[in-house]
């Protein structure tokens, strides 16, 4: 008798112990579709955007007032020194709508261009403003829509002189926020116990609990209605609708578990990216079905913040003391 009862919980083990061994032979990329970059600075890299519809006039921001300029589509990049601008200044993302650009940033930093960077103007903000600036969107001619720390969203229609509320009230401190195409917003509150999205529809944030165990690292959105969330733990967990607050059950497919995922990004509709501590960059060539492991990136000494895809065959990665990755794709 005790030996039925304990077959089921062997075969459990049995089967737990195969995803882990999966897990740790996952396949590596044939070959690593990244370039590193050189850049003229070691400090870290925060945001990147690119001008007009050429690819090739682009921008990165980062900590210490770090502000640089591409003009061959991100191969090399200039340091730009703003007057004014504190050096220590925390320039947290850039966004460009044709030739007219923004950049926020702390303490409560608002930079803004009409010719593709080549003039600055810094914009004064009300220090009643609730937070500090953490995402700018360019949403089209004088129109912009900026969100801070605490979850204060503001839009303008007249190039950054006045600013309207688009939500009800503030969700205090969050860690991180992503937006939709479509307007919405996904944020993590600063501890990772829960999340909260934001429709324009309905003016107000609505909470939703984590369902692991771990606390979420970071989230945002995928093509289609879906979205994905990164756990503590390199524990990765997709939905097919952002808006039902159902998830998948988190996977683990990476192999060096002592490293955190940060960020994640889709190329298009199937190849997601995704990036964290120690240079880990894994990838899954069907919106998360499978994944691969880029082991040759192993020699590069830092984490690895950031990856977007400003085009489906552009695609950077930003980390830490200005490292850079170029997305060469079948150039490599």
């Amino acid at each position: 008798m005790m030996v039925k009862m304990f077959k089921p919980l062997r075969m459990v083990l049995l089967l737990s112990l195969s995803v882990l061994l999966m897990a740790a032979r996952m396949p590596s990329m044939r070959e690593v579709p990244w370039q590193q970059v050189q850049v003229p600075t070691e400090n870290t890299l925060l945001d990147i955007a690119f001008t007009g519809s050429t690819g090739s006039h682009g921008w990165l921001v980062g900590d210490k007032a770090t502000l640089l300029e591409s003009q061959d589509g991100g191969l090399s990049w200039q340091n730009r020194d703003l007057t004014g601008l504190d050096p220590e200044a925390y320039l947290s993302s850039i966004s460009f709508a044709g030739s007219e650009g923004w950049v926020v940033g702390q303490p409560k930093i608002l930079l803004h261009t009409l010719n593709e960077g080549a003039d600055w103007t810094l914009i004064r903000l009300s220090a009643q403003l609730p937070g500090e600036p953490l995402l700018i969107e360019a949403l089209g001619p004088g129109s912009a829509e900026m969100v801070t720390n605490v979850g204060a969203i503001y839009r303008t229609e007249d190039g950054g002189q006045n600013w309207h509320a688009r939500v009800d009230q503030p969700i205090g401190v969050v860690k991180n926020i992503a937006r939709s195409p479509n307007g919405e917003y996904l944020a993590v509150s600063s501890r990772g116990s829960f999340y909260f999205l934001y429709s324009p529809e309905s003016q107000t944030w609505k909470p939703y609990p984590r369902e692991s165990s771990r606390r979420i690292q970071n989230m945002g959105f995928g093509p289609n209605g879906s979205a994905w969330k990164l756990n503590q733990g390199a524990e990765i967990t997709l939905t097919d609708d952002f808006t039902s607050g159902e998830w998948i059950q988190p996977i683990r497919p990476g192999r060096a578990l002592s490293f955190g995922y940060l960020n994640a990004a889709y190329q298009n509709d199937h190849d997601l990216w995704v990036v964290g501590g120690g240079a880990t960059l894994i990838h899954s060539p069907d919106g998360g079905k499978t994944w691969e492991q880029a082991t040759k990136l192993s020699n590069i000494p830092a984490n690895f913040y950031s990856i977007e895809f400003p085009t489906p065959e552009q695609g950077f990665i930003l980390g830490q003391r200005g490292t850079l990755l170029r997305y060469v794709g079948s150039d490599s």
